[in-house]
Parts: C-alpha cells; sequence; structure tokens
C-alpha cells in the first residue's frame, strides 16, 4: 500500500511553484501571456471575480520589512557554500507570500514568522487570519511601487528601465481548491490559474510552466522546473518571477576598462576586465561600500568590500538584519574599480527555510494546506530559486524565478582611498527610497 509521502508531493522551485492537488477557480492577472512553450496550446486560463486591490502606501513598510527580514536570513544561511551567490529577497518574499494564505495552523505560525524574522512585523503577525491580510496588502503595495519605477526616466541619453514582476499558477485540471485562496490570490498577488494537466501530460505542463517564466524573464530564466521535478502526483505549481533592466545613471568609460587581478574566492587569482568610474561612497566598522546608482535616481546598486580579513563579519552582518545600515551610509564620492560580471545560479532554500523555522509546510504528516485544498493534505517538498545576473559599463540586467511545487550626509574633508574591488564583494540591488533587496548575492568569482 502506497504512503502519504508516495501519494502526496511537493516541491518548492525558484520564482515561486506551488503543487498540490485539487480544482482551481483561479485568479486574474495583468501580465499573464500564454507559455511560448509546447503543450500551451490546451491550457485555459480561468479567473478569479475579484479584482486586484489598488495599493496603500502606507503598507508598503510591512512589505520591505518581510523582504529585509527573508533576504538576511536566506543569505545567511547560504552564504558559507562557497561559489557566487544570488538570490531575489523580494521574489522569494512574494512567493511564500502566495504560500501563507493556503497556509493555517502552526503552518502558517512558521511561515510568517521566517517572512517577519528580525522585521518590524513580528510584533504584530501572530498567525490570524488579519495577520495574513496584513502581509498580502504589504507586498501588494510594494509591488504596486515597485513596478512603477519603470519606464522612462529623466536622462541626457532619454533612458528607460525595465522592471516587472509576474505571478501565475499552473493547477491539475478537475481539482478543486479554495475559492477564499483564490479571490486572495487574486485581490493581493494579481495571481491567475492556468489549467495543466499533470496526471497525463506532466512533461507538457513542465514545458508550459517554464516557457511561461523565460517569457516574463526576457529568456533570461529559461528553466524553473528542471526534468523530473514534476510528475503525475503534482497538482499546483505557484511562480513569482521578476526581471530588471537598468543603465547607470552616468555609464563606466568602455576605453577605460582594464584587465585587472581579482583574488578570487578559492584563493587563487584570475585576470578579469574591471570597470574604472566614481561613484558614492559609504564606510562602516569593517567594511566600505560604492552606491551606483541607475538612470532616474529610483534604483541603485550597492557594492560591499569587508576590510581584509573581516569578510565573515561583513556575512555576519548582513545575516544579523543589518542590510539597511549599508545601504544608508553614504558620504562623499569615491574612485571605483570593479568587476564585470555574469552569473545565473541556483539557489536551493529548501535547508535554509527549515534552519530559519519553517519546518512543518515540509513536513508530509503534519503541514495543514487546508486554505488551499481539503481534498487532500499537501505538504512543501523543496524550494528553490534561480537568479540571473549581468553587469557591465552600461548598466545592470537581472532576472529572478521562485517557484513552490506541492503534491500531492556630509562629505568628508579628504576624499577616501580608491576603493579596488579586487576581491570577494557583496552587492545589493535595491530602490533608494524604502531599501527593498530586488537581488542579494556574493561574487567570488567574476569568470562564471
Amino acid at each position: 500500500m502506497l504512503s502519504r509521502r508516495e501519494l502526496v508531493r511537493a516541491w518548492v522551485l525558484g520564482g515561486l511553484v506551488v503543487a498540490a492537488p485539487g480544482i482551481l477557480t483561479g485568479c486574474s492577472d495583468d501580465s499573464s501571456s500564454p507559455p511560448r512553450s509546447g503543450g500551451s496550446g490546451s491550457i485555459k486560463l480561468v479567473s478569479s471575480d475579484v479584482e486586484r486591490a489598488a495599493a496603500d502606501p502606507a503598507a508598503i513598510d510591512t512589505g520591505t520589512a518581510s523582504v529585509l527580514a527573508l533576504g538576511g536570513g536566506l543569505y545567511g544561511r547560504l552564504v558559507g557554500a562557497g561559489g557566487n551567490l544570488g538570490l531575489s529577497p523580494y521574489s522569494a518574499a512574494v512567493a511564500l507570500g502566495m504560500t501563507v494564505n493556503g497556509a493555517a495552523g502552526t503552518t502558517r505560525d512558521e511561515l510568517l514568522a521566517v517572512l517577519a524574522l528580525r522585521g518590524s512585523l513580528r510584533s504584530h503577525l501572530s498567525a490570524s487570519a488579519s495577520d495574513t491580510a496584513a502581509l498580502d496588502d504589504g507586498l501588494n503595495a510594494l509591488t504596486t511601487y515597485i513596478e512603477s519605477l519603470a519606464g522612462p526616466v529623466p536622462h541626457s541619453d532619454g533612458a528607460e528601465i525595465a522592471l516587472a514582476s509576474a505571478n501565475q499558477l499552473f493547477g491539475q485540471a478537475g481539482v478543486a481548491w479554495e475559492k477564499p485562496f483564490l479571490d486572495a490570490l487574486a485581490r493581493s498577488f494579481g495571481a491567475g490559474l492556468r489549467e495543466v494537466d499533470y496526471a497525463d501530460a506532466a512533461e507538457a505542463a513542465r514545458t508550459a510552466i517554464n516557457g511561461w517564466t523565460a517569457q516574463q524573464t526576457h529568456d533570461r530564466i529559461p528553466e524553473i522546473i528542471p526534468s523530473g521535478a514534476i510528475d503525475e502526483l503534482t497538482r499546483l505549481v505557484l511562480v513569482n518571477a521578476l526581471y530588471l533592466k537598468a543603465p547607470w545613471a552616468s555609464p563606466f568609460e568602455v576605453d577605460a576598462t582594464t584587465d585587472e587581478v581579482f583574488h578570487l574566492g578559492s584563493g587563487e587569482t584570475a585576470t578579469v576586465p574591471t570597470m574604472h568610474g566614481d561613484a558614492g561612497y559609504g564606510e562602516g566598522d569593517g567594511w566600505r561600500a560604492a552606491h551606483l546608482a541607475y538612470a532616474g535616481g529610483t534604483l541603485a546598486m550597492t557594492v560591499v568590500l569587508a576590510d581584509e580579513g573581516r569578510e565573515a563579519d561583513l556575512d555576519a552582518l548582513v545575516a544579523g538584519g543589518r542590510l539597511p545600515d549599508l545601504l544608508q551610509a553614504q558620504s562623499g564620492e569615491v574612485a571605483l574599480s570593479l568587476p564585470r560580471w555574469k552569473f545565473r545560479v541556483g539557489a536551493p532554500l529548501k535547508e535554509a527555510l527549515t534552519g530559519l523555522g519553517m519546518t512543518t509546510a515540509f513536513d508530509p504528516d503534519a503541514a495543514d494546506f487546508s486554505g488551499m485544498t481539503t481534498a487532500e493534505q499537501l505538504f512543501v517538498g523543496n524550494v528553490l530559486q534561480q537568479v540571473f545576473i549581468a553587469v557591465d559599463e552600461a548598466g545592470t540586467e537581472a532576472a529572478a524565478a521562485t517557484a513552490v511545487l506541492m503534491g500531492v550626509t556630509s562629505a568628508p574633508v579628504q576624499p577616501p582611498e580608491p576603493l579596488v574591488v579586487d576581491r570577494p564583494f557583496l552587492f545589493v540591488i535595491h530602490d533608494v527610497e524604502h531599501g527593498t533587496p530586488l537581488f542579494l548575492g556574493k561574487v567570488v568569482d567574476p569568470r562564471s
């Protein structure tokens, strides 16, 4: 006789994917265009009658606090693994925020605690229905604000910012999901549902989901769900996708780029193309930072270099919830030398989330997602995220996807010494007004 673990499986992947059994009476999505890949022809889009709620600007701080809490916690759990690290705290928070709406009891308590690990939410998120609504409102307001930063911006070259976040559900045709769950996702996340057939055409469903994610990320995340990750027991996949392309307010001169030595995280050295220019400056105990504004001035990248021998202290600072300190300490300008870099990395989040206290959701015998469906007991099997980032003289292109599958200041008197980034460094792409980390990572090898 098959065990419940064999009958009902769940996975969480980059972007946010939740797989679970049930019938979806789906939700609308402003950005959900048909998947381009094979298997999409039979996909039916279904809608909730609930429209996307108007954002309350007063709720943005709640959303930002959640993203900061989750970002710091995940960074602290993953940074010691070695190699380049890339995260999207924003994408992960939105993905898990959608999942909270289908959780109950201890499962919901733990999810809410992880989403407010060290932020201002901790004092009032106690796992009641109103707490979930407060989180929904905060993420809705934050998403609305972030997306408002896209479009033409004041710049001498007529620059434009591309910045978009999209959510989508892919549910098994013929399975019944709880209407309040679907309505909440429509109201706060603009998430629509597309019916697919995991039971008889799991590979076609996987292709369709990957096609949608690739489209939303301009092909920078071509495969959020790897082969074998979903099968006939999958019932629901929730996906968040995030895309950014932004030129610098003051581009680096291409002719100024030179080959310089970089000290890799492995202890070896490599010669890498290194850009040279001026940037905003900040410093603190054990670290120095460069602040690079994107065109329009509403988004920025902060690059942080630990003092020699203080790299672990910097990592602990971020993990301890002090990321905002790194983004706000700006004073004067610095001559910056910064490698070009480009990589796509995946981050397995299950172990990190478990370490942060989200344990019950992964337990097939204890997880409670009855807010999604009462037809079967669901649990989360894994959480993965993928991040792409490319930084060069012109600007930055970055993308992320998270999926959960369930299945069954003043200027100094003297200018600072030049900041030569020639060893592993931290980077944060964030909005300027609220300091929300859209992308966060560590570069130990600019070549990969």
